[in-house]
């Protein structure tokens, strides 16, 4: 969306809310792959980051004509997005919450030795990129949720500190403060624990059969290894200010953007096609 300057997000905002399809077709694009990413990091699983975009997506929708042009758009889109993901208990963590004490207990005594092969043909290398990225995006669930929104804005959006004070209705230092302490927090946890963003004894390679055996990895599905990896820069305007509040940004490559699913896409565009959208622009 930064792309296009405000006047034109505004004119195509207006054109959206009078029953343009394509503007609105085009204001969507603009931030689908935004709201999954958000979505994908606040909930921990694919299914639910899914779930949750075409949620947030239809609210903004149906609330596009209370825009009013007093912040960006992309911040307008952000939250409605954080609002509905705190507010969200349908996903599976909040039914199963996680705590670094449990995921370093499992790290410890977790018993990953003499386990049959459940790679069931699948590379392990293949199988061990998958459980990096599921597991690292699975330990922001350790987070509560408010510091790990702060996170998630912080660290893999950049956002600037004002525009993230006004989305968490927090003081920019404030936001600053805490941002501060929780990428220390994820940061010494990956360096106790975790042997590939770490110095610790973790090795995702060793651990593929016993995530397997206790249902953390599906061989059969590789959400992560079949999503499109894209640039941050495709979808917000990156802030470099943010980085300079510590010097852990590399502890955190994981933070990866993807494109929002197919299915998210197809099913977007149905809602749009359908009679549905044609109560919802009239009303």
């Amino acid at each position: 969306m930064n792309k296009k300057t405000n006047e034109e997000l505004q004119a195509l905002v207006d054109k959206a809310t009078v029953g343009d399809k394509k503007s609105l077709e085009t204001l969507i694009e603009g931030v689908q792959d935004l709201v999954f990413n958000l979505s994908l990091r606040m909930l921990g699983t694919f299914a639910d980051a899914e779930d949750a975009t075409q949620d947030i997506l239809l609210k903004m929708i149906t609330h596009l004509s209370s825009f009013r042009g007093e912040s960006s758009f992309t911040t307008w889109v952000f939250r409605i997005a954080v609002n509905h993901l705190k507010n969200n208990k349908k996903h599976m963590f909040a039914h199963y919450p996680l705590s670094f004490e449990f995921y370093g207990d499992d790290i410890k005594n977790g018993k990953i030795q003499d386990l049959p092969d459940l790679t069931q043909n699948v590379e392990k290398d293949i199988l061990a990129e998958e459980l990096k990225m599921s597991c690292t995006n699975v330990m922001l669930q350790c987070l509560d949720v408010e510091s790990r929104c702060i996170f998630i804005l912080g660290t893999m959006f950049k956002v600037d500190s004002r525009i993230a004070g006004d989305i968490l209705e927090l003081t920019p230092e404030a936001y600053r403060q805490r941002l501060s302490r929780v990428r220390k927090k994820m940061a010494d946890f990956l360096g106790e624990y975790c042997g590939e963003y770490g110095s610790g004894r973790c090795r995702c390679k060793d651990r593929v059969n016993y995530a397997i055996q206790s249902r953390r990895l599906n061989p059969l599905q590789l959400d992560y290894t079949a999503a499109t990896e894209i640039p941050v820069k495709t979808m917000i305007d990156v802030k470099s200010a943010m980085e300079d509040i510590d010097d852990l940004s590399q502890d955190f490559s994981f933070c990866k953007p993807y494109e929002s699913p197919e299915h998210t896409k197809r099913l977007l565009q149905e809602f749009l096609d359908s009679t549905q959208f044609s109560v919802i622009k009239n009303s």
